[in-house]
């Protein structure tokens, strides 16, 4: 399976952003999908997590209500939405995928699948 993320970029504070993780070799709606985000000097955070499709969705306390996690099985496509961005968002963000059964959803190491990457900076 390969990941691929995209769609990161520099904004100012308050803005939005989408970000796309496109998948090949294999269905994502089979698996958990998760969204995490290392800013320099810190450790690789989880920030959403979607079960397997149709399931829940779950949420950082830093993102709650600031960002959405979504998929698109038709086009084995997942985003994360974010909105008013704040500086502190600033990092490599990452989508993973992970057994539909995983459980320690927040745990970077439960995931076996990673895309490379894709920066996003928020300044003003």
């Amino acid at each position: 399976v390969q990941l691929q993320a995209s769609g990161g970029g520099l904004v100012q504070p308050g803005d939005s952003l989408r970000l796309s993780c496109a998948a090949s070799g294999s269905t994502l709606s089979s698996y958990t999908v998760a969204w995490f985000r290392q800013a320099p000097g810190k450790e690789r955070e989880g920030v959403s997590v979607s079960r397997r499709s149709g399931g829940r969705t779950y949420y950082s306390d830093s993102v709650k209500g600031r960002f959405t996690v979504s998929r698109d099985n038709a086009k084995n496509m997942a985003y994360l939405q974010m909105n008013n961005l704040k500086a502190d968002d600033t990092a490599v963000y990452y989508c993973a995928i992970g057994s539909p059964i995983l459980s320690a959803q927040w745990d970077s190491g439960m995931y076996y699948h990673w895309g490379q990457g894709t920066q996003v900076t928020v300044s003003s």
